[in-house]
């Protein structure tokens, strides 16, 4: 208890200086490189908070913490489906206030995968599931996130973002090995759409 008032006490001055937030959204996700496949946009969900140092500025920062559920549809010769990934993001932003309602967004971010899961129908219309696909996935991502929110009114925020990664979704397991829906440069884009609400000044 002693531990936990002293940890209170020594980040409190940070959080009445800083704008802590918490924001929900839908998200656009598909993979890039996986003309192999034959990918296709997937509609998820997004939720999380922020922290953001005052500034009255014209540059600000934030730091985030996201759920993000993101995959993709696809499409072979033999079989259809879809994969679901559930993602923890934690973006590094840096904020340029054109004006009190309008900053654009831009940073780096790294992303821990939380779950997968792959589920298809093949061509004679019999449907399955792959239950432990964790093995397949790279755990950690990274890449770049550009976006813009607009601040209409009090704390309310609106905005969208652009995520794009580096890193591959899939580990290189080597010919043979690799199921029919993973493509080996298969690489995560996603568009978020979300609305928000800022406390602190």
């Amino acid at each position: 208890m002693k531990k936990v008032l002293l940890y209170v006490l020594l980040w409190s001055p940070l959080f009445a200086l800083s704008q802590v937030g918490l924001k929900a959204g839908v998200n656009f996700a598909n993979v890039t490189n996986a003309s192999s496949i034959n990918s296709g946009s997937r509609s998820g969900f997004m939720f999380g908070a922020f922290l953001a140092p005052a500034s009255k500025g014209l540059f600000s920062s934030r730091t985030e913490i996201i759920y993000s559920r993101q995959g993709y549809d696809f499409t072979t010769s033999t079989k259809s489906g879809n994969v679901n990934l559930d993602y923890l993001l934690i973006p590094q932003l840096v904020g340029i206030n054109l004006t009190k309602l309008l900053q654009l967004q831009a940073g780096f971010q790294v992303a821990f995968l939380l779950n997968a899961k792959a589920d298809s129908v093949n061509s004679n219309g019999m449907s399955g599931s792959y239950p432990s696909v964790m093995d397949y996935y790279n755990k950690f991502d990274y890449g770049f996130a550009v976006g813009a929110e607009v601040h209409p009114f009090r704390g309310l925020l609106v905005g969208a973002r652009y995520n794009i990664s580096l890193g591959k979704i899939y580990k290189d397991l080597g010919n043979g090995q690799q199921p029919t829906f993973t493509a080996q440069d298969a690489k995560n884009n996603v568009v978020q759409l979300f609305a928000g609400w800022k406390f602190g000044k």
